[in-house]
């Protein structure tokens, strides 16, 4: 049995006192989490999370939390007979499929999560993107590496078209935080599309003008072909690390946000490691931080 070190009153004292710098920097300032991996199945890390973004509100800051879901809705569609199959990251969606995905993610997922941030003391509220008109999106057809003139259609996955945060700013203003679906919608077409979290948290950062974005991952951040932690990283870089190779699958997106958000005037974008209990507090509120900081 392992026993948790004992912290003594002074040294709790050090800590928040190396915290405050930057609670006065960030006060009032805007900060979209993507919340997966790891962190959404473990129930310590749960709790973890949920305590972090009720902390950051009451400090002063204005989290807004952007979801995804994968392992719920793999398990889901593991109910129904289906396998679950991707294309350079992104989840190949038939109707079936789009159906699935809407009720884990709108439903059961964020319900979840918008309860945990409740009990812990927080006021949430769960959207999706059709909520508001907020998410337009169309399909995304995927390059295709060996007939380039014919792209990949990979089903009900959408990219985004138009951003309209006014029902995310309006709960903001009124101490809310909300809790988005990745799920947006084609009026025109009257269809409802997958999108990739990640994506969504990094346009919403963008859209919003946020201080910082944070994507939680089950990794300890960008890691170089050896395995080592690259602690910072400029946008210039990361086109280096696409390059030759190191950037590759599921990393693709979650990168190309952090990249995208960097470029259009997000102050700064973490890759966390969402294994790690309180990581939130730990990379926005410490010298030392958890991940990856990317700045343009």
């Amino acid at each position: 049995m392992t026993t948790q070190p004992t912290i003594t009153p002074a040294i709790k004292a050090d800590i928040i006192s190396e915290s405050m710098p930057y609670i006065r920097r960030f006060h009032g300032k805007t900060v979209v989490v993507k919340y997966g991996g790891n962190a959404m199945t473990d129930e310590n890390l749960q709790k973890s999370f949920a305590h972090d973004v009720v902390l950051l509100k009451l400090i002063g800051l204005n989290p807004i939390v952007v979801h995804g879901g994968g392992p719920q809705i793999d398990s889901a569609l593991k109910r129904l007979g289906k396998e679950g199959n991707f294309i350079q990251g992104m989840r190949v969606t038939d109707q079936e499929t789009m159906e699935v995905v809407e009720w884990v993610l709108g439903g059961q997922v964020q319900q979840d999560i918008v309860m945990m941030i409740n009990q812990a003391g927080g006021k949430a509220i769960g959207l999706t993107g059709k909520d508001g008109g907020m998410i337009q999106a169309r399909k995304k057809l995927m390059p295709n590496k060996e007939n380039p003139n014919e792209p990949l259609d990979i089903g009900f996955v959408g990219e985004i078209t138009t951003v309209d945060p006014s029902v995310v700013k309006a709960l903001v203003e009124d101490q809310f935080i909300p809790v988005i679906s990745p799920v947006g919608f084609n009026y025109e077409e009257g269809s409802a599309y997958n999108i990739n979290a990640d994506l969504v948290a990094g346009k919403i950062a963008e859209v919003l003008m946020a201080e910082k974005l944070l994507l939680m991952t089950n990794i300890p951040g960008v890691l170089d072909k050896e395995g080592k932690l690259l602690r910072r990283l400029s946008t210039r870089t990361i086109d280096e690390l696409f390059a030759d190779g190191t950037i590759t699958g599921g990393m693709m997106p979650k990168i190309s946000s952090a990249l995208e958000a960097a470029r259009s005037g997000v102050h700064s974008v973490h890759i966390v490691d969402g294994r790690v209990p309180h990581c939130l507090l730990l990379e926005i509120l410490t010298d030392d931080g958890v991940g990856t900081m990317i700045t343009a």
